[in-house]
């Protein structure tokens, strides 16, 4: 999605990425985003509750206006329940997320993706 956000701001259309995925949206570097600490999937708030949804969607459409360097990442102060028992129940094997811990170091699909992301010329076969 950073790709494409920074392809739609290079175009002249301003974009905003909302995120649960702090580690994803900061690698790939998107123009601005409001990260949400939410389980995946649910980064414009809780099922159900409008109020909830309102303020996160009023969060990144100020983001607009607010963020003015790119590649910076509000973080909102909104919490999923009262303790943070539903992260472990995320990544539980057992019926829950299943997926791996993530890893913190960027990776690419092509080399291209990189070179649009880091902004940097790679050489992939110097001879």
């Amino acid at each position: 999605m950073s790709l494409i956000a920074r392809h739609l701001e290079a175009a002249g259309t301003p974009t905003v990425s909302l995120t649960s995925a702090r580690d994803i949206t900061s690698a790939g570097r998107p123009p601005r985003a409001v990260f949400v600490d939410y389980p995946l999937g649910h980064t414009s708030g809780r099922p159900f509750d409008p109020e909830d949804q309102y303020e996160i969607t009023r969060a990144g459409l100020a983001g607009l206006e607010t963020i003015r360097n790119p590649g910076v990442i509000i973080d909102l102060d909104r919490r999923w329940s009262d303790d943070d028992s539903w992260k472990a129940q995320a990544m539980r094997a057992d019926g829950g997320d299943t997926r791996s811990a993530r890893d913190t170091t960027p990776q690419w699909q092509h080399p291209e993706d990189r070179i649009a992301t880091e902004g940097t010329v790679i050489a992939t076969d110097v001879r």
